[in-house]
Formats: structure tokens, C-alpha cells, sequence
């Protein structure tokens, strides 16, 4: 079972959390809600989430394919439900930029399988939003 601790670390909205590893994460919330943007705010979470998520795969696909990856970069986007309480993310996009002389063909492989079968937040997500991606091969050697 996985296990976070979360405390409020001011007297407004600005929460720490805390997993069973000591690492932490600041979350808060924006001056419209009583926070002051000193934080990730918890639906961006979700975002850096799939992005963290399907780098893990991607990388360790490439690995397995014995592909020379040298760095990757992912921008995730989403829109959520307009006028909606809760607003749930609609529409997610994931732009992956991989580094490295790597077979396109290849690098859609790997992502499209991190996305579309392996990256439980991705799966997480599909059930309000609509998940999409695409990539860009960068060999700059």
C-alpha cells in the first residue's frame, strides 16, 4: 500500500507532502484561492505525474531495445472542465522530445506503449480525459 503524509506548512493553503522515503513535494494553491503560488498545485500534480510516469517507461523500453537515449523532455498539457465543480482534465497531451540518434519509428513504439498500456496515471486519467502525445526526435550529436 502506498502511503503520503501531507501537512500544511503555512496558514493558508500551502501543503507539504511527504512519502514513506522522506522525499517531499509542495502543493498550493493560487492567490484567487488564498494560496500564494509557492507550489505545484494539485491538479498540475497530476500532469507532472503522467509525464514522470511515462519517462520511466519510455526510458526503460529504449534501454531494453538497446537504444542510446541521451536525454528526454516531456511538456504535458491539459484543459480542464470549464464552469465545472470538481473539473475534472478533459483533453491531456504529452509532447515528448527524445535526444539522441534514435529511430523514430522506435521512439513512437516506446511512448505509445508507455501511454497507451503501461503508465498508470495515463490509464488514470483516460477515464475523464481524452490522452493523446506525440514526439520529436532530436539527434543532436
Amino acid at each position: 500500500m502506498t502511503k503520503i503524509e501531507l501537512h500544511r506548512t503555512d496558514s493558508d493553503l500551502r501543503m507539504e507532502a511527504v512519502n514513506d522515503l522522506g522525499h517531499t513535494v509542495v502543493m498550493d494553491g493560487s492567490p484567487a484561492d488564498g494560496g500564494h503560488d509557492s507550489g505545484f498545485r494539485p491538479m498540475q500534480m497530476l500532469l507532472a505525474a503522467m509525464g514522470g510516469c511515462s519517462a520511466v517507461d519510455v526510458v526503460t523500453i529504449l534501454r531494453k531495445q538497446r537504444v542510446e537515449l541521451k536525454d528526454i523532455k516531456i511538456t504535458v498539457t491539459g484543459e480542464r472542465e470549464k464552469g465545472a465543480v470538481p473539473s475534472p482534465y478533459t483533453e491531456v497531451h504529452a509532447h515528448f522530445r527524445l535526444y539522441g540518434d534514435i529511430d523514430l519509428e522506435k521512439a513512437n513504439k516506446a511512448v505509445a506503449l508507455s501511454v497507451g498500456k503501461y503508465c498508470s496515471v495515463a490509464k488514470t486519467l483516460e477515464k475523464t480525459a481524452r490522452v493523446t502525445f506525440s514526439v520529436e526526435v532530436i539527434n543532436n550529436n
